[in-house]
């Protein structure tokens, strides 16, 4: 599986420790910048991030900003994506179970590092089970229609 990574400046040390941390549990990583803690807008790396991942070139996404708001809430206005801002375990592995989230977003300046791979892992290791949920999911995609 091949996960879509990018961060604003405020994110960049905690990016590339996310990123050494995901290639640890055998994903591949496509990173999408920054690169450097010189200003960048955080929606331009959220699109790009999130078109990797409504491409196929990507199968999910990982978004990363001071306090991970910017980034989920400019991803969100992407078509076909589902981002959650996650600072817990637990809303991460139930996103992906009943929400189907697409793209995990999460604040560096918020959380530590620990944290964040324990969140990531949660992220990329839990199944969307469908069902109920389905229904839920459906509903909510359809706004993109309004």
């Amino acid at each position: 599986m091949k996960i879509g990574i990018g961060c604003d400046h405020a994110g960049v040390k905690f990016k590339e420790q996310i990123k050494d941390y995901v290639k640890s549990l055998g994903y591949e990583v496509e990173d999408f910048g920054a690169y450097t803690t010189d200003r960048v807008d955080y929606p331009d790396i959220a699109k790009t991030v999130c078109e990797s991942v409504t491409s196929g070139a990507c199968e999910k996404g990982i978004l990363i900003c001071g306090t991970g708001i910017g980034m989920s809430m400019a991803a969100n206005k992407m078509r076909g994506i589902r981002a959650a801002l996650c600072s817990d375990t637990y809303s991460a592995h139930i996103t992906r179970e009943h929400n189907d989230a697409n793209v995990l977003a999460m604040g560096a300046r918020v959380i530590g590092i620990d944290l964040g791979c324990d969140i990531v892992k949660s992220f990329l290791t839990a199944e969307y089970v469908g069902g109920r949920h389905a229904v839920r999911v459906e509903k909510m995609m359809a706004f993109e229609e309004l």
